[in-house]
């Protein structure tokens, strides 16, 4: 038969690609135009082969073998067949198995049966080998297409290459035509860490004057128990300046010790209020050689001193991630959100309205983390009916209420964003997810126009 064949393996086309154009061989980093990707492959192996194409076959990989999104949109493609091996772990890590054996047949098959006279291979496994030198041997001529190494170095089997009747490069210009790398989204900076219990205590009152005496230290009360005794110890020594960990001075007024800030108090007892111990009361060789107990002028004046201190600055704002997750994101006051209420998707979608959707998502939707967000949206506000329930949601922001957030990343996950991963969504795919997301809400809403100009 005077035609050609195109087999593709997926895991090495895409993965190269990704290595080319986004520097890692991770597919999540790519998007692809999978309808221009076909139409490139088509034209290229009828121009280098002077043979009308009789079909594409592309071989990849999915969990169970159940075809992902990507793969119901490549099998509705005139003149495509998708061939699906296992995707399973390994040691850590996603391991495709049976495509390499499912290409070998598939290529002996064809060459067998006459069925074309040229096979492109778009492959790099050495497996292959005993398939392409069977195709040989009934007469059939074997082009090697390769992707441009990221590194300037081959990305196939020497093997491979040897064999091949005919080799082309598909470089970064044919290449980025229909694959792109996504827009990488910075993660969010962790948020300030809380300020310390204790300084939070120790903080001056503006409304309060300088106590007369230290049981009035405004927090040495409160701190009793943190610091196991509280007063009863008595008052350490204080350093030369400022306030100590415990007090006044680099040693402090002891909270739970005696002569040094948390040193057992000395025998010889004190007062029972104030726990200051009469420094004549007590034995000579009780008192600390290298200290000296602080008068009470000197414990007015540290006191003083303390309340000249500025006051601690209040923290910077923490940054709002994009996450419904409580945990995440700092919000005043404590309680759920109205918007907690509204419904989801499903709830708000018919029977033909699902199957609709789902010959949408097969046909037209890529599968980029924020256009899925995008879509996602446009669904739920066109349904949701009340657009005035938008404006609620809006004060919200950047918070999508739980329920549709779920929701938001399940349906995500059916586009393929899950595969090649730890059966989670990586962290900068749901970072563009919700962004989308709320870049179809800004449309609707007052205000919105910010975020739009921002984006």
């Amino acid at each position: 038969m005077d035609r050609c064949v195109v087999l593709v393996d997926a895991g090495y086309l895409l993965g190269a690609a990704a290595s080319l154009v986004a520097g890692e061989s991770s597919r999540s980093r790519i998007a692809v135009d999978h309808a221009g990707l076909i139409g490139q492959l088509r034209e290229r192996a009828e121009a280098e082969t002077g043979l009308p194409l009789l079909r594409i076959y592309w071989f990849d990989a999915a969990p169970d073998r159940r075809p992902l999104p990507e793969h119901r949109r490549l099998r509705v493609m005139p003149r495509v067949t998708v061939r699906l091996g296992a995707l399973t772990r390994a040691d850590g890590r996603w391991v495709q198995k049976g495509v390499d054996a499912a290409m070998h047949a598939e290529l002996s098959e064809l060459a067998r049966n006459r069925a074309c006279a040229d096979v492109v291979l778009v492959t790099g496994d050495g497996d292959l080998l005993p398939g392409m030198t069977a195709a040989k041997d009934y007469g059939v001529a074997v082009h090697l297409w390769a992707v441009q190494a990221a590194d300037g170095d081959f990305n196939q089997s020497e093997d491979l290459v040897a064999e091949a009747d005919e080799r082309r490069v598909l470089d970064r210009e044919w290449i980025t035509r229909s694959i792109r790398a996504r827009e990488a989204v910075a993660p969010c900076p962790p948020t300030d860490p809380r300020p310390d219990i204790a300084k939070i205590l120790a903080a001056p009152r503006p409304d309060e004057s300088a106590p007369d005496s230290p049981a009035d230290l405004p927090g040495l009360v409160g701190l009793r128990a943190l610091n196991g005794g509280g007063l009863s110890g008595g008052l350490g020594s204080g350093g030369p300046n400022g306030i100590g960990p415990n007090g006044i001075g680099p040693n402090g007024i002891g909270l739970g010790g005696g002569a040094q800030g948390g040193e057992p108090a000395p025998p010889g007892g004190g007062d029972p209020d104030t726990g200051v111990h009469e420094p004549s009361r007590l034995p000579a060789d009780a008192r600390p050689p290298a200290h000296r107990f602080p008068t009470p002028k000197e414990i007015a004046a540290g006191i003083t001193a303390a309340r000249t201190v500025p006051p601690t600055p209040p923290p910077a704002p923490s940054t709002l991630r994009w996450s419904s997750d409580r945990g995440w994101v700092d919000r005043p006051g404590e309680g759920g959100s109205t918007c907690d209420s509204l419904p989801t998707l499903t709830q708000l979608t018919t029977a033909e309205q699902k199957w609709a959707d789902r010959e949408e998502d097969i046909t037209t939707v890529a599968g980029d983390p924020n256009e899925v967000g995008q879509v996602f949206a446009r669904r739920w506000t066109e349904r949701l009916g009340d657009q005035g329930r938008l404006t609620g949601l809006w004060t919200d922001y950047p918070r999508i209420p739980h329920r549709v957030d779920g929701e938001l990343l399940r349906y995500a996950a059916r586009f393929g964003l899950l595969a090649h991963k730890d059966d989670q969504i990586d962290e900068h795919d749901r970072y563009a997810i919700r962004a989308g997301f709320w870049r179809e809400i800004a449309t609707r809403v007052p205000g919105g126009e910010a975020l739009q100009t921002e984006s």
